[in-house]
């Protein structure tokens, strides 16, 4: 059998298809509201993430579990038409994943997701060599018992890995033991060491599990990162808003874009907040990943948001 192909980054999490409903106003609590249209597209952490690294110029791989069903006809052709080397472990009987996405008119998204504990990816699902026959593991760490094994082969194999987590899973502490790079949701840190204060949270956790960098981001505020030796607070840019969706998984492919690059932490910062502000001016997960020209273009002329608002939020 000849050798798996080397790639740039393997993406190890979620798919899933996403259907957009944008409204003119969030309906309240028992009230009955009228939509004008919905758009059904592909989604999902760990596999938006590769996608955008895929468009930049990086040879992606992605592992993900979907159902033989229309969802999962659909994942396979985005993926080969984006030329992503896709290992997709097919569940005959499960259905693929599915978020229901309300967009308000401010483009705030709220998701409802639907999950089959059929087409939850496991250890077995894996084979060693997606991992490692690549420079860079991304995970998202929803299928947690996967994420793992994913984690100890690329950390054996002297792989770095990304992870982007917002949830306290089962099994988190393990996983996070074998990540170097750490980037999570807003309140994440103080969920998972009881520190309130974001800083001191981050530096608890880059402490207690060895990651070469802890990070936060914070939405319109931006992000705060921790490298063990100081502090990188990189404001968020000002564009116009038509939909947050996929704005985290964006960030994260920036990030790794720019690692790949060799760039200072500051730039690596400033270009995945510009990447995940442009995704947030277009419809769905995926509908605003722009050029690496574009990308730049935001960082040298952008506006961004205040400093000061920045730096509250964190303390």
């Amino acid at each position: 059998m000849p050798e798996l192909p080397l790639v740039d980054l393997v993406g190890v999490g979620l798919n899933a298809i996403d259907i957009l409903i944008p409204l003119s106003e969030f309906p309240a609590r028992g009230s009955k509201s009228w939509y004008r249209g919905d758009s059904i597209l592909p989604g999902g952490q760990a596999a938006s993430t590769v996608i955008a690294c895929r468009q930049w110029g990086l040879s992606t791989r992605y592992v993900g579990k979907v159902g033989e069903d229309e969802g999962g006809r659909l994942h396979q052709k985005t993926f080969a038409q984006a030329g992503v080397d896709a290992r997709l472990v097919v569940s005959p009987e499960g259905a693929s994943p599915q978020s229901l996405i309300l967009v308000d008119a401010g483009g705030e998204r709220t998701v409802l997701c639907r999950s089959d504990e059929r087409v939850q990816l496991q250890p077995a699902d894996l084979q060693r060599d997606w991992i490692v026959r690549a420079r860079a593991l991304h995970l998202d760490g929803c299928e947690i018992a996967a994420a793992t094994q994913a984690a100890l082969w690329a950390r054996a194999a002297g792989i770095p890995v990304i992870a982007d987590l917002d949830e306290i899973y089962p099994g988190v502490h393990r996983l996070i033991e074998n990540i170097d790079y750490l980037i999570v949701s807003r309140d994440f840190p103080g969920r998972l060491t009881g520190e309130a204060d974001l800083e001191t949270a981050l530096q608890r956790i880059q402490t207690r599990y060895g990651c070469k960098l802890t990070a936060a981001t914070l939405g319109c505020d931006g992000v705060v990162a921790w490298d063990g030796a100081c502090f990188q607070h990189r404001c968020a840019y000002r564009v116009p808003v038509v939909d947050t969706t996929g704005a985290g998984d964006i960030f994260h492919a920036g990030f790794i874009y720019a690692l790949f690059q060799g760039w200072p932490l500051p730039r690596q910062l400033d270009f995945a907040c510009a990447a995940a502000a442009l995704n947030c001016t277009a419809s769905g997960a995926r509908g605003g990943i722009r050029p690496v020209e574009a990308i730049e273009q935001l960082m040298a002329a952008g506006d961004r948001y205040d400093p000061a608002g920045f730096l509250s939020c964190v303390r």
